[in-house]
């Protein structure tokens, strides 16, 4: 036994063993730590260190190197130079509704957005004091009649949530930046890569950023994790605090597996875009379809806005692999349902980014109408389904909806 041990009890020399490994390991992954208390070297450094002031160490819930790492890569990844971690997607959205929004402000929220982000406002801020306006982020000139001196904050998404619209974001930021607004973009489907949210066309930058690591930066479908992004100092801190005192933060072995995946993110959405493509071009050749919804058809809704914003050096643009189809309308809600049960590679579940292809049916009545007054007179009036492509051969999938179609 150790000389410094010889004289303490088995159990207690365990627990406090004077060992530690030699330094100068390095290797391609970052090591983990997993911790709740942190060791301080005397009274001193306990007293003065600040977990508000950079990134230190005071308890495991205000970072630790595994949380710290993470939350610097999601940060470069898009393109900016402050971030933090959240549990999921939605605890990063409320998160930030939480931080920015005080009683009687009043927070914008697109038509097409993730429909939590709105309910999130609605059934609890609303219940103190907080009130939300919904609109048409495709019609930015009716944004700035919106706007009025309670408005505090604006939220954009692109693409849209489901119908996939692509909005002008940089008219949208114009816009709010002339009004003095704060801008949060929802980049989960671009996830850092379609473009960079604080170096959009015609110089305009959002000010911040959420994106939900559960898709895309995760790639596995197994942890739920969510991240906000900002090159504002201030706005961070006074995130960051809000963060801290709610208790808001991750797990090093949840981080562990995002940091993982991070390396081969590109390669596995370029991948699913090309494949998402494929499948959307061929469905529109297919008689059951009234229309497919990909931001990169030259018939969908905010196109151009696609090409201008995720364009780089004359390529043709990234996109999610993510499309919804509507069928013709002489197709009821029970054949929807038929051909989405008579899948077989697409799995029925929510999420996407994984390596398995997800299928979700919705109605559009239940997604526009009963919260935003109306269908637009762009979609077709039907049931709608979105396809996640996940990593299976194209062929396979291809032939997947064949035969699923066939059961209408």
């Amino acid at each position: 036994m150790n000389q410094r041990n010889k004289n303490k009890h088995q159990i207690t020399g365990l627990i406090h063993h004077p060992y530690q490994a030699p330094d100068g390991f390095s290797a391609v992954q970052p090591a983990i730590y997993k911790a709740s208390t942190v060791i301080f070297p005397d009274i001193h450094a306990m007293h003065t260190r600040n977990w508000r002031v950079g990134n230190n160490y005071s308890y495991g819930l205000h970072g630790t190197p595994t949380t710290f790492t993470l939350q610097e890569r999601i940060a470069s990844l898009e393109g900016g130079l402050y971030g933090l971690l959240a549990p999921s997607g939605l605890a990063a959205i409320s998160l930030i509704n939480i931080a920015l929004l005080n009683q009687g402000n009043e927070v914008l929220i697109p038509q097409n957005s993730y429909g939590p982000t709105l309910d999130m406002v609605r059934q609890v801020l609303g219940r103190f004091g907080v009130s939300v306006c919904v609109y048409d982020p495709m019609k930015p000139e009716l944004l700035a009649g919106l706007i009025h001196e309670h408005t505090k904050l604006i939220w954009l998404e692109a693409a849209g949530s489901v119908t996939m619209e692509f909005p002008d974001l940089s008219t949208l930021i114009q816009i709010a930046r002339q009004h003095h607004i704060v801008t949060v973009l929802d980049n989960t489907w671009g996830a850092g890569l379609t473009f960079n949210a604080f170096d959009l066309p015609r110089g305009q930058s959002v000010d911040l950023t959420m994106h939900a690591l559960t898709k895309y930066p995760s790639g596995g479908g197994d942890v739920l994790m969510g991240s906000l992004v900002t090159r504002d100092e201030a706005l961070h801190k006074q995130l960051k605090t809000t963060q801290q005192l709610m208790g808001i933060n991750v797990a090093a072995n949840d981080a562990e597996i995002v940091l993982r995946s991070l390396p081969t993110i590109a390669v596995r959405y370029a991948a699913q875009d090309q494949a998402a493509r494929l499948l959307a071009s061929w469905l529109q050749t297919r008689s059951e379809v009234a229309q497919v919804l990909h931001p990169a058809l030259p018939h969908a809704k905010g196109h151009s806005h696609w090409l201008e914003t995720c364009s780089v050096d004359g390529s043709s643009g990234k996109a999610a692999g993510l499309f919804s189809i509507i069928f013709k309308p002489e197709y009821t809600t029970e054949q929807v349902h038929t051909f989405c049960e008579h899948l077989s590679l697409f799995k029925l579940g929510y999420s996407w980014g994984g390596p398995m292809s997800l299928v979700v049916p919705y109605r559009l009545e239940s997604l526009r109408v009963a919260q935003f007054g109306g269908i637009p007179e762009y979609l077709v009036h039907g049931g709608l389904v979105r396809f996640s492509i996940g990593l299976e051969d194209v062929n396979d999938l291809q032939a997947d909806i064949t035969q699923a179609l066939l059961a209408l």
